[in-house]
């Protein structure tokens, strides 16, 4: 009950309730208490706040004012910590009567206004004096030591197994807590049901008759089988009965009961040797159980590595799904708020010309901005305002019978599991790697023939094809095409299908890639074929890319020659994408008319396609006039230069991935400074131009000697 103390002690002197009386807040205080802490102010006297000098350290209260049971007025004391109260609080003397009183609540600080009764007026708490009172008894009663020889003190231990109450002097001498009694409990007599009614028992008296106080048994009555003495005999109640001395039947029945104890020990032997038998097995049950688990775990630990590495690829296959549905209405977004945003513009500019009343003025312009207006209708169309996809993802995962191979997994009577279906279509080789028995490798597919006269490189792509020589009765259910990093490093899976011809894309220029494939089916996965080696190009050949560029622009010359069919800007990207080294690629202007402001550079894929380019932040570009320049990326315009182009100037592009940054030269001459720095990601040349402008695209040009300076 310990517990319970801080329940029962008063919260102003620290001691046990005495008296206690009820607050309106529901708390106790003693009724000692409570005079202490009443609050009084005299009549038209400022009281002084708590910690001023003055009668109390309470904060003092208009009391005219005060609600009695509000907890919005400002009716809490304060309290100063104090040492001479057991729980820190200050205690005041009573002081003299006056006209206002109250009393705080030393826990929850409300305050108080009393009546003309004064403390009368709040209610004792009976139930809880009654509880002290019980409590304070209870902690009363001692428990005394049963092995003190005079004297005995109370106790402060009992051994559970012994059934002994020890003081600690009689514990460290008769129970120390090592050797065989290391293993007893010891614990507080408080925690023993019913230790305040144990005490030591009294030494046993003489046995005497039950019929006769002052006789001690000396017959034994064999008729009635028990112990009398010589006045039942005299008085006639056993006369008739046989009777022998007490001493020497007392020895005839120990001899019996000996005699009966050797049987029972020869048996109690026998158990002893069972005990040690069924103990033996209890360590062999341990050790084999152990060793049981381990083999269960173990093949269970397999079947699982088995299904989360299968996880791991699903989830890959619903990421890039999931990526690329993101991608695309990321970029229709971006597309339809830009869209949105010049129609905006156009429309807010249209009205503004309408209000203008110049009419020569307005006929100078009218015709184009109709056209203009028209043309923003035709961007509209009815598949230009629906997604390119939706948010359903259209998979399907089957887990039935997956799931009821699990279910099947049972064990059975006798040594080993029971094989099961989902055993069976593991594949072997991880199933060797777990450790697992019954694995087969002998019918795994043999390691493919690369066919090197098929084996090609194309700028930044490397195209390879295998063939699998197998046997009668073979089966190949897919292969796995694996690449390094073009640097010596290590493998990585580029393919996993069943085709026997594999293209990769986005390779490094200038750099050497090491290429093997090998074969599975359910029986497991073949070993590698040989290693081929392919080199990708040292500068790069590309075109301009027909399948991403925007639809008013016009390709000739085998994709090598730009021009526009609008007013407006369009963008236009090359076919290959750049990751690693340096690359240098001209644009000759073959038509420049109206001076109007073509930009060259590099983009992201994913770049806007119907205004100029670097207008958005997925493209880095310099746009000319026939005078000046600018570099713009997201909109920002920066390093003006002097000196524009003509028909027949050629802009030349250095973008060095080594150095992270890119360069423009205009007719062989660095134009400006270095234009970008710390670009990193794939980039892919880029055009921006309108009907004005026509451009030629020059590739697989190295690095000029001028320009490597």
């Amino acid at each position: 009950m310990d517990a319970m103390d801080e329940e029962l002690k008063c919260p102003v002197c620290g001691s046990f309730f005495k008296d206690p009386i009820i607050l309106p807040c529901s708390h106790n205080v003693c009724l000692a208490c409570a005079r202490n802490i009443i609050v009084q102010t005299p009549e038209g006297e400022t009281p002084p706040h708590s910690g001023a000098s003055g009668t109390s350290d309470y904060d003092y209260l208009d009391m005219d004012k005060m609600s009695m049971y509000s907890e919005t007025d400002s009716g809490y004391g304060s309290y100063t910590p104090c040492l001479k109260s057991p729980n820190g609080v200050r205690v005041f003397p009573p002081a003299l009567v006056h006209r206002h009183c109250s009393i705080t609540c030393p826990l929850c600080h409300r305050s108080v206004s009393l009546d003309e009764r004064g403390l009368r007026g709040f209610p004792r708490n009976r139930l809880l004096e009654a509880i002290v009172a019980r409590y304070q008894q209870s902690r009363s009663i001692a428990v005394k030591c049963q092995l003190c020889d005079r004297n005995p003190v109370e106790a402060t231990v009992m051994c559970e197994q012994c059934d002994v109450f020890y003081c600690t002097p009689c514990q460290q001498r008769c129970h120390p807590s090592r050797g065989p009694l290391a293993k007893h409990r010891l614990m507080p007599p408080t925690q023993v049901p019913g230790a305040s009614q144990q005490q030591p028992t009294a030494a046993r008296k003489l046995a005497t008759c039950a019929e006769h106080d002052l006789e001690n048994y000396s017959m034994y009555c064999v008729s009635c089988k028990t112990p009398v003495c010589y006045q039942c005999l005299e008085e006639g109640k056993h006369a008739a009965h046989e009777v022998k001395p007490l001493g020497g039947t007392w020895k005839h029945h120990k001899c019996q009961l000996s005699q009966a104890l050797n049987g029972v020990s020869d048996k109690a032997k026998d158990a002893k040797e069972f005990l040690v038998q069924l103990k033996m097995m209890l360590q062999q049950i341990q050790e084999n159980g152990v060793e049981f688990e381990a083999c269960l775990v173990a093949q269970c630990d397999a079947l699982i590595d088995a299904l989360s590495r299968q996880k791991a690829k699903l989830l890959t296959k619903v990421t890039k799904e999931r990526e690329y549905k993101l991608k695309v209405v990321r970029d229709q977004i971006t597309h339809c708020t830009m869209k949105l945003r010049q129609t905006t513009g156009m429309m807010e500019y249209c009205l503004e010309v309408i209000k203008e009343n110049d009419p020569s003025g307005f006929l100078q312009i009218s015709d184009a901005l109709i056209r203009r207006v028209l043309s923003s209708q035709d961007q509209w169309v009815k598949g230009a305002l629906e997604p390119k996809v939706g948010p359903e993802f259209d998979l399907t995962l089957n887990t039935d019978p997956l799931l009821q191979a699990i279910l099947q997994l049972d064990l059975v009577q006798g040594k080993g599991f029971q094989e099961s279906p989902l055993l069976t279509h593991m594949h072997a080789g991880r199933l060797k790697e777990a450790g697992i028995p019954g694995a087969e490798t002998s019918k795994v597919p043999p390691a493919p023939l690369l066919q090197l006269e098929q084996c090609c490189t194309l700028n930044n792509s490397a195209t390879l094809a295998w063939r699998v020589p197998m046997p009668p009765g073979g089966i190949v259910d897919g292969y796995v095409l694996e690449l390094d990093d073009g640097d010596g490093g290590q493998y990585r899976e580029v393919y996993v299908g069943k085709e026997t011809v594999c293209t990769v894309d986005g390779l490094h220029f200038n750099s050497s890639y090491n290429a093997r494939v090998k074969a599975y089916n359910p029986m497991g996965v073949g070993p590698y074929s040989k290693t081929v080696v392919l080199q990708t190009s040292d500068v790069a050949w590309f075109t301009f890319d027909p399948s991403t560029a925007h639809k008013d622009i016009v390709l000739s010359n085998e994709n090598q020659t730009v021009s526009c069919s609008s007013y407006d800007d369009r963008v236009v990207l090359g076919t290959a994408a750049f990751s690693k080294g340096v690359h240098y690629w001209e644009l000759t202007v073959d038509r420049y008319d109206n001076h109007p402001d073509p930009a060259f550079g590099v983009a992201r894929i994913n770049t806007m396609k119907d205004m100029m380019l670097g207008k958005d932040d997925k493209a880095w570009a310099m746009y000319v006039d026939n005078n000046r320049s600018w570099f713009m990326h997201n909109n920002s315009h920066t390093s003006r230069a002097e000196g524009g182009i003509t028909k027949g100037s050629t802009v030349g592009i250095l973008l060095d991935l080594n150095k992270r940054n890119l360069t423009f030269f205009i007719n062989k001459e660095q134009h400006g400074p270095v234009a970008f720095e710390n670009l990193d990601g794939v980039f892919m040349p880029a055009v921006s131009l309108n009907r004005n402008v026509q451009v030629t695209l020059l590739t697989g040009l190295e690095v000029p000697k001028i320009l490597q300076q």
